[in-house]
């Protein structure tokens, strides 16, 4: 019986570490990085989850613990081109978000940014913001970091699109353990995004997201610093009024943005009397040819406003022109992705004469703080100067950097605090929140002025030379920031 005994012991001590351990490890494969690869695109390549590149991030660190001829990658959104990176198993990765494996980015604060880096979002705008956000995270880094530690930025793509935008967040909230998100560009992505942070009681600075409703919702979590849409479109109208047109054509897109922007300019142009029609394509539509005939068909507009974001507004803008009613025969008001100018004439060669709606300080206007970061970014990207997304990322990052530091803590509702209460000088100049909850909205004021910063600068500048940079274009548009004339469509 003793002998049987102990045979048995010897089988239980073979037997159960097999059953209890987790699957072997680096049973994955090793990947050499290609021009214009990014930790998430090989994530959907090889584990079906975009989302999923930490688990590629963490195994590749672990190699380069053991062989330094594997990268070491201390951000996850930047891989150099020819770096040695390791391919995780999907049961790998499993096991790293189960947290089998050991996660990277000890000793450090998390926080979270959103962009679009993939289609149907906006590209032109994620990279922008993601160049911002690079820079942001250096300088708080070299500045002490947070709390005394160093930040780690954890940078999701959104695509553009709510869902990704809702599950990004669930992850950086859940699996990533962010402190603070910052970033968006579109607003169905914010609109999604922002019920999870509320859910989550995660404090959030959205850069890029008009949508009224973003702040309107008067969540303690959410803050932003980009305008409302009723901001713009009160900028957009005075303008256009001043053109004294018989009828405007609205070219919008059908999301959380485009939607209730093309309504509340509706509704600004009926006020003053202005014939108005809205036109409606989805994000990522390359050809407007139907939208493009149906406007030709009906009344001639005199002053076409594009509510398009991105690419997309490129595909309208370039067509517009190749049938007859581009913006060297009627005025056109585009979106502020043409601020990003080699984008915009490389997709839109006939754009001469197009105007657009630019957020932030006029360039005779910029602070330090701006023409600090201006410096940065334009030696890091070779753009000619900052688009607005970019300005907001940046400043979207390093605010809150100062709200945790003020907060002396990572506690949410002591971030929150600090971010009501936050005196902050950046790209965009002095940013502060008036309405909170020691200063609730006033009655008979929009509730989006919640948590909103409300004062950003609004101008309409022109494009009126071929090829003209973002960066010395003529300001048409108020009075008080008015550089030159506007030349109309003709002359």
């Amino acid at each position: 019986m003793k002998k049987y005994f102990i045979l048995l012991m010897i089988a239980l001590i073979l037997v159960v570490p097999a059953a209890s351990s987790a699957a072997p490890l680096y049973q994955g494969q090793d990947y050499t990085v290609q021009a214009d690869d990014w930790l998430s695109k090989l994530a959907d390549k090889f584990l079906g989850d975009v989302l999923a590149y930490p688990a590629i991030t963490n195994y590749t660190n672990q190699k380069n613990a053991e062989d330094s001829s594997y990268a070491k990658i201390t951000n996850s959104d930047v891989i150099e081109v020819g770096a040695k990176i390791y391919i995780p198993t999907p049961e790998e990765a499993e096991a790293y978000f189960a947290g089998s494996a050991e996660s990277i980015g000890s000793g450090t604060i998390k926080i979270g940014a959103l962009v679009p880096l993939s289609a149907p979002g906006s590209v032109t705008g994620g990279t922008a913001m993601k160049a911002a956000l690079e820079i942001a995270l250096e300088e708080v880094n070299a500045e002490g970091g947070v709390l005394g530690q160093q930040v780690e930025m954890i940078l999701l793509d959104s695509e553009g699109l709510p869902e990704r935008g809702a599950t990004a967040m669930e992850r950086l909230i859940n699996q990533e353990g962010v402190v603070g998100v910052v970033g968006a560009y579109h607003s169905a992505v914010g609109l999604a995004a922002k019920e999870v942070a509320h859910d989550n009681h995660m404090p959030t600075v959205f850069a890029e997201t008009w949508n009224d409703d973003i702040t309107g919702s008067g969540y303690a979590e959410v803050f932003r610093i980009a305008p409302r849409s009723y901001d713009v479109a009160d900028v957009d109208v005075d303008f256009i009024a001043t053109l004294n047109p018989s009828f405007v054509a609205i070219m919008t897109e059908n999301t959380g943005y485009g939607i209730p922007a093309a309504e509340i300019t509706t509704e600004k142009f009926n006020a003053l009397g202005i014939e108005s029609e809205t036109f409606f394509a989805d994000i990522g539509t390359l050809d407007f040819a139907p939208v493009i005939e149906r406007m030709k068909a009906g009344n001639t507009p005199d002053v076409i406003l594009v509510l398009l974001t991105g690419e997309t507004g490129f595909n309208y803008e370039q067509q517009t022109a190749e049938q007859g009613l581009g913006p060297e025969d009627v005025i056109i008001v585009c979106n502020q992705a043409a601020s990003d100018s080699d984008s915009f004439w490389a997709a839109v060669p006939s754009g001469r004469l197009c105007l657009y709606h630019a957020i932030g300080l006029p360039t005779a206007l910029w602070t330090d703080a701006t023409k600090a970061f201006a410096e940065k970014y334009v030696a890091n990207t070779s753009r000619p100067r900052p688009e607005s997304y970019a300005m907001e990322a940046y400043d979207s990052l390093k605010m809150m950097a100062q709200a945790i530091n003020e907060a002396g803590s990572t506690d949410p509702d002591a971030i929150i605090a600090a971010l009501e209460a936050i005196d902050y000088n950046g790209a965009l100049g002095n940013i502060t929140f008036e309405y909170g909850s020691s200063n609730p909205v006033p009655e008979g004021m929009p509730a989006s002025a919640w948590h909103q910063f409300m004062n950003p600068a609004v101008t309409i500048v022109q494009f009126q030379e071929t090829g003209e940079s973002a960066a010395d274009l003529t300001v048409v548009f108020p009075d008080t920031y008015k550089t030159g004339e506007m030349i109309f469509p003709g002359q």
